[in-house]
C-alpha cells in the first residue's frame, strides 16, 4: 500500500498535470493577467491579491469543482512499483477475460464486415455529405435498409461469458457444496452486506426525506418539497460541485435537475464545447462508418419503439453519431478494464504503425446502447451540452456496465451484489426462482446493463440517476 503522505502528493501532482492542459488553466492566467490592470491590486502584495481577485471573481470556485471533477473520475495512484495495466484491472483472471471477450467481439464485427463486403469506414461522396447536412435535425425520417446488420451482442450473450467467469486459484468444484454461491456468478469478490451499505448510502434512510417519495406521501407536499427545492437553489447560487452531488442524494426537483447534474458533472458548455461538437459534427459528414448502421439499428430496434423516446430519435443519432468519432473517450481507457480495439488501414494489416482505433473512440455498441442517452434527452435540448453531459455520464459510470472488471461498480460486483442480497433477504423466493429454471440474475441482468432505462418510467429513472451521480457510484443498481 502507498503510505497517506506519498499517495497525496502523487494525486496532487496528477490533478496538476491534468489541468495544465486544459482550458481551464488558459482562462485562470488570462484572469490573471487582466487583473493586473485594476487599481486594488498593489505591487508588494502581488501574489495575495491576484489570489483574492480570483476568489471574488467565482474563478477560485471553479478550479475547485474541476479539481472535485478530476477526484471523481480516475482512480487513486497505485503503488509506483505496480505494473500499468494494474491500474486498469487488478486481477489477471478478469483482463484475460476482458481481453478474449473484446476478441469475441471484434470477430463479430470483422464477419459482418465480411459477410457484407463494406468498409469499416469510407469518405462518403460529396452528393450524400450534402445529403446528411441538410437532413441532419430528421434523419429518423431516412429509413436505410438494416435487415443485415445486427447488434454486434446483446446483454444475454455477455451474461453467459460472466457465468463462465472463474478465478484459477480458487478450488471449484462442480458439485455443490456450501462454499458455493447458488447464483449464476462464481467469482470471490467482495461486495458490501446490509449494515455496509446502510453506511455507505446513509441519507437513503427511512428518517430522512426523499424527493419522488415524500412529496406525493399523505404529508402535504410543501413541507418537505419547498424546503427542498429551497435548498436545491442555494446550492446552484454557490455553483459548488461537491455540495450539488451530496444534494441530488436525496433527489432533485424537476426543474433545477438539468442545471445540478451539468455542475456536478462539471459541464458548463463554453462555446469551444460547441465548437468541438460541431467538429465532431463534421466528421460524421465526411466519413461514413461502419458503426453508423449499429447505431441506426440500435436506434431503431430499441428508443424508436419506446413510448416515453421515440420523439427523441433524431438526437439520438446525432449524439451517438458525434460520439462513436470523439477520441477524447480514449482516455478513460486508462482506468477501465477495457482496452479499445485496433483495425489496419486496408492493405497493412499486422503493421503497427498503420493501426488506428475503430471505433475512433474505442467503444463498439451493442443492443441497447442508445438508452444510456434517451433519458438525457428530457433534460437537455442544446444538442452540444446533450452530448457533453452523455459523454461525461459514459466516462464515469456507463462504461462499467459493459466490461469485465473487479471493480465494485463494475457489471460483476453488481450482479454478485444482487445475488448476494437476494439469496440472503429473501431465501425462499431465490431458491423457488432457482428450481423452477428462471435464475433471478437472467431476469434482472438487462435491467442492470442498461442502468434501468427502458424499464422504469422516465421520472422514477431520473430519480435514480440522480442517486448515481449523488453516491458516485453505480451500486444502488443491484
Amino acid at each position: 500500500m502507498l503510505d497517506p503522505d506519498r499517495g497525496l502528493s502523487l494525486t496532487i501532482a496528477r490533478v496538476v498535470q491534468r489541468l495544465q492542459g486544459s482550458s481551464l488553466h488558459s482562462q485562470l492566467e488570462r484572469q490573471a493577467r487582466v487583473s493586473l490592470h485594476k487599481p486594488e491590486i498593489k505591487l508588494e502584495s502581488l501574489k495575495e491579491d491576484i489570489k483574492d481577485f480570483l476568489k471574488t471573481s467565482g474563478w477560485e470556485k471553479k478550479l475547485q469543482n474541476a479539481v472535485y471533477s478530476e477526484l471523481n473520475v480516475f482512480p487513486m495512484p497505485c503503488h509506483p512499483a505496480a505494473p500499468p495495466e494494474h491500474i486498469k484491472e487488478p486481477l489477471a483472471y478478469m483482463r484475460k477475460a476482458q481481453g478474449s471477450w473484446e476478441k469475441r467481439i471484434l470477430k463479430s464485427l470483422n464477419s459482418m464486415c465480411t459477410e457484407l463486403n463494406i468498409p469499416l469506414a469510407q469518405k462518403r461522396p460529396v452528393n450524400e455529405q450534402k445529403e446528411l447536412l441538410n437532413k441532419w435535425n430528421e434523419m429518423g425520417t431516412d429509413e436505410p435498409d438494416l435487415s443485415l446488420f445486427r447488434p454486434v451482442y446483446a446483454p444475454k450473450d455477455f451474461l453467459e461469458v460472466l457465468m463462465n467467469l472463474r478465478n484459477p486459484n480458487y478450488e471449484n468444484g462442480e458439485q455443490p457444496s456450501f462454499k458455493n454461491h447458488l447464483g449464476l456468478i462464481q467469482v470471490p469478490l467482495k461486495v458490501k452486506d446490509i449494515p455496509e451499505l446502510k453506511e455507505d448510502f446513509s441519507e437513503l434512510g427511512l428518517n430522512i426525506g426523499q424527493l419522488g417519495i415524500d412529496d406525493s406521501a399523505q404529508v402535504p407536499p410543501e413541507f418537505f418539497e419547498n424546503e427542498h427545492v429551497h435548498v436545491g437553489q442555494k446550492v446552484l447560487a454557490e455553483q459548488d460541485s461537491a455540495a450539488a452531488q451530496q444534494y441530488v442524494r436525496q433527489g432533485c426537483p424537476t426543474a433545477l435537475r438539468a442545471d445540478l447534474w451539468a455542475l456536478i458533472l462539471n459541464i458548463s458548455n463554453q462555446p469551444e464545447d460547441v465548437l468541438y461538437y460541431e467538429q465532431l459534427k463534421s466528421n460524421v459528414i465526411q466519413h461514413d462508418l461502419l458503426v453508423d448502421s449499429l447505431i441506426y439499428k440500435d436506434v431503431k430496434l430499441t428508443a424508436s419503439n419506446d413510448d416515453y423516446y421515440f420523439v427523441f430519435e433524431d438526437y439520438l443519432y446525432q449524439v451517438l453519431l458525434c460520439f462513436s468519432r470523439d477520441t477524447s473517450v480514449l482516455e478513460h481507457f486508462t482506468y477501465s478494464s477495457a482496452t479499445p480495439p485496433k483495425s489496419y488501414i486496408r492493405g497493412k494489416l499486422g503493421m503497427e504503425e498503420y493501426a488506428v482505433f475503430y471505433p475512433p473512440n474505442g467503444v463498439i455498441p451493442f443492443h441497447g446502447f442508445s438508452m444510456y442517452v434517451a433519458p438525457l434527452c428530457f433534460l437537455y435540448h442544446e444538442p452540444s451540452k446533450l452530448y457533453q453531459i452523455f459523454r461525461e455520464m459514459y466516462v464515469r459510470f456507463f462504461f462499467r456496465l459493459h466490461s469485465i472488471s473487479s471493480h465494485p461498480s463494475g457489471i460483476v460486483s453488481l450482479c454478485l451484489l444482487f445475488e448476494t442480497l437476494l439469496q440472503t433477504h429473501l431465501p425462499q423466493l431465490f431458491y423457488h426462482l432457482r428450481e423452477i429454471g428462471a435464475q433471478p440474475l437472467r431476469i434482472s441482468f438487462k435491467w442492470m446493463v442498461r442502468a434501468f432505462s427502458g424499464y422504469l418510467a422516465t421520472d422514477q429513472l431520473l430519480l435514480l440517476w440522480d442517486r448515481i451521480l449523488g453516491y458516485n457510484s453505480l451500486e444502488i443498481l443491484a
